[in-house]
């Protein structure tokens, strides 16, 4: 679904999908099949992944002197307060609910995109 919403909105930047947690972090290292791996200037993070859920990989990161500073965006359908809470205790950038309607998640994708990309000044690498 983001695949289709980055497409639909024309966004710019690569987009690099991994199938669970484990892979995120091996992505993000830059191990195994990953080696050659880009390094991210946004990670959208879902915390229902399998094998090491989301919130597993963010504190993994922002413990990752080489990864703390990737910006963040948890991007999930839990709409609870703990998990609200606890992602950004782990210095998550942004918190956003996914919504259910395609058209709406298209929007919330873009308005991701246009702040990360033209509003917000990122370290440079």
């Amino acid at each position: 679904m983001t695949r289709e919403a980055f497409e639909h909105n024309k966004v710019r930047n690569r987009l690099s999908v991994v199938q669970d947690g484990v892979a995120a972090l091996e992505f993000l290292r830059k191990q195994g099949e990953h080696a050659d791996a880009p390094t991210p200037d946004l990670v959208l993070l879902d915390l229902n992944l399998p094998r090491m859920d989301g919130r597993e990989v963010l504190e993994a990161m922002k413990s990752d002197e080489r990864l703390r500073a990737i910006p963040v965006v948890v991007l999930t359908t839990s709409e609870a307060e703990e998990d609200v809470v606890r992602s950004y205790s782990l210095h998550a950038n942004a918190y956003v609910t996914k919504p259910v309607d395609f058209d709406r998640f298209i929007d919330v994708v873009r308005q991701i995109d246009e702040f990360f990309v033209e509003v917000v000044r990122l370290p440079s690498r």
